[in-house]
């Protein structure tokens, strides 16, 4: 397992993951355009649910501002969909259950819960610009605050 951690300037992993219905998204749709990617450890806990209601609150400002929002957990499709309808979510969020993304991105590895150290989602959020680099990375964000944080740091 590596600690590998992107920085501003670097090539954002591609991807292809099901969303809630199945369907394969993949980084280069969303060439063009800025996309915020965010990894999240679980759907429908109480933490990710602050963060992902947080994401759609906030949609249309950061729509508005040219910035797509992605949302990519370890959950299966069927989880995700359940979670999407729970709490009316309306961007994509894509399952990851063998975590090479999550990987790729360094949003995957020891972390300290609880004082204990363990190996789990690494919660981080990344914004790739156009031709698909690396804009911002954050890691270990926090569950509540963090889309108003980032927002004054995009200033959108």
């Amino acid at each position: 397992m590596t600690d590998t951690r992107l920085s501003p300037g670097d090539p954002a992993p591609d991807f292809s993951l099901p969303d809630a219905d199945g369907s394969t998204v993949s980084l280069a749709d969303y060439r063009g355009r800025k996309v915020i990617v965010y990894f999240y450890p679980a759907a429908s806990t109480p933490g990710c649910t602050k963060q992902a209601c947080d994401f759609r609150d906030n949609l249309a400002e950061l729509d508005g501002a040219g910035i797509a929002v992605v949302g990519i957990s370890p959950d299966k499709p069927a989880k995700l969909a359940k979670f999407r309808d729970a709490e009316q979510l309306t961007f994509p969020l894509l399952s990851d259950p063998d975590r090479a993304v999550l990987t790729a991105y360094g949003a995957f590895g020891e972390k300290t819960m609880y004082g204990k150290t363990v190996t789990g989602v690494i919660r981080s959020t990344f914004l790739v610009d156009e031709e698909g680099k690396v804009e911002v990375a954050q890691y270990n964000v926090r569950a509540t605050g963090h889309v108003a944080k980032l927002r004054r740091d995009l200033s959108v």
